[in-house]
């Protein structure tokens, strides 16, 4: 089912362009957090494209992350801070074109609602130690938590075990 409404969306994100949600910043979660830092020096520690996303809480094109591959035992980690947030062990193919994971680690993420689509309302999640923009959670996957974090893969680093 993901696969199906999935098609729908990525085709009018390609559509859009690289990134499909433009002006987002303003949604980002709300702190407090354990890590703050200026506008400025986000955007000295990040590239434009992880800034975009982290920062903006944009969308990266689907299939143009090498995390999309990545299957070695490890964590992922935040791309703003290296909190750990998912584990390599939850994991799966979910055909969308972004890494996609059953859960995220204990205490690790952060959701709220997110409404910016014309879609669909969904769940937004992001890092709960620096508020980074990772993804999307959906609760159309995989047992057995039957939910699907949609993350994009510029928001992940990835630590080998």
């Amino acid at each position: 089912m993901y696969r199906r409404a999935f098609l729908f969306a990525s085709s009018a994100a390609v559509t859009l362009g690289a990134m499909v949600r433009p002006g987002a910043a303003t949604s980002l979660a709300e702190g407090p957090f354990e890590i703050t830092r200026t506008d400025a020096e986000w955007r000295n520690l990040l590239s434009d494209a992880e800034y975009a996303i982290l920062r903006g809480a944009e969308t990266e094109r689907a299939y143009t992350s090498p995390l999309n591959d990545e299957n070695r035992a490890g964590n992922f980690l935040c791309g703003g801070c290296d909190l750990p947030v998912y584990a390599a062990e939850h994991k799966f193919d979910s055909g969308t074109g972004w890494p996609s994971f059953t859960q995220a680690l204990p205490n690790a993420i952060g959701t709220m609602e997110d409404r910016s689509s014309i879609f669909q309302v969904r769940t937004e999640c992001h890092c709960r130690r620096c508020g980074s923009h990772l993804g999307h959670v959906f609760d159309d996957g995989p047992a057995p938590t039957g939910m699907r974090h949609c993350i994009n893969g510029l928001a992940l680093n990835f630590r080998p075990a």
